[in-house]
């Protein structure tokens, strides 16, 4: 049976353990500077055997961790980090990244079959207003001896007296460019791989911008001979569900369900607009990707009814 251990380096971060494999650590006290758009992140991220799946401030887009709930356009305000698009003038580093800022206490639960992990939140940004409050709420557990899978829930509720209107750089002028929400960067050796999504295998080119229930990403390891598998599935309940996706692969790995691809999502005062994602992580490769993405729907309709 899977014994899984959490162990928490207050102020700082949680870390799941499975046996001698840590899991993930997520860290929810973040030390990225104000360009970054600060904000909790999930790194390194591993299968059950140990390997790594997840990449951390890579250079090429130092705002990239791991996997992060991370939004671009947020009325003109930046909760991603580095520039924003500015349609006619392209990306422009504005006085506008904002911050995810931990709140209160962090609350964990173990039953040894799963960890949960949950905690509140405040919006505010770079100039101090306060535009949301979050309540945040992940759970790992092991679905096999090769995977296991994190269902993440975020709940933002706008706490100003206007409607806030969460997009992406294509909302505002820039095409199949609708990156915003749950975001995973991949490792560096998963560039090329493959990403698979019901009845599809191709690349970031070929899927991104397509809408469906769920989509995954093979890729291989440098310095052992494997694959592993990272897959998304996306909530019935979700807003514009199914989701268009922004992909890539060539670039770099990136898998991401884009609620505001292509239109956004106005939350008035007041108001609190709920998503939830699950996540299988597996020591696989594309051919599994259906039935890991039927494992991970179980469990993400499970934990919505809970």
């Amino acid at each position: 049976m899977t014994r899984l251990q959490v162990v928490h380096t207050l102020d700082s971060h949680v870390a799941v353990i499975d046996g001698e494999v840590e899991l993930f650590r997520y860290t929810y006290r973040p030390d990225s500077p104000v360009l970054e758009s600060p904000k909790p992140y999930l790194h390194p991220i591993r299968t059950r055997s140990g390997h790594v799946v997840s990449l951390y401030r890579p250079h090429d887009h130092v705002w990239h961790k791991g996997i992060a709930w991370a939004l671009p356009v947020v009325g003109d305000e930046n909760f991603w980090g580095g520039p924003t698009y500015v349609h006619g003038q392209f990306y422009v580093q504005l006085p506008n990244n904002g911050e995810q800022r931990h709140e209160g206490r962090i609350e964990l639960a173990s039953d040894g079959d799963t960890v949960s992990i949950a905690h509140d939140l405040t919006w505010i940004t770079e100039s101090g207003a306060h535009l949301f409050d979050e309540r945040r709420e992940l759970t790992a557990r092991a679905l096999d001896d090769d995977a296991w899978v994190l269902t993440f829930m975020t709940a933002l509720t706008n706490v100003t007296d206007a409607a806030v209107a969460i997009g992406s750089p294509t909302t505002r002028g820039r095409e199949n460019a609708g990156y915003g929400g749950l975001f995973w960067r991949g490792p560096r050796s998963f560039t090329g791989g493959t990403l698979v999504a019901p009845g599809i295998t191709g690349s970031g080119d070929d899927v991104r911008g397509q809408r469906h229930e769920w989509m995954g990403f093979a890729g291989r390891h440098d310095h052992v001979d494997a694959t592993s598998l990272v897959l998304m599935v996306d909530s019935a309940d979700n807003p514009h569900h199914p989701p268009q996706w922004f992909a890539r692969s060539e670039e770099f790995a990136a898998l991401n369900p884009a609620p505001f691809f292509s239109e956004e999502v106005v939350i008035d005062p007041g108001a609190t607009t709920r998503f939830r994602y699950g996540v299988g992580i597996s020591d696989a490769d594309a051919g599994v990707a259906a039935g890991l993405a039927s494992a991970v729907r179980a469990v993400l309709e499970q934990a919505a009814r809970s």
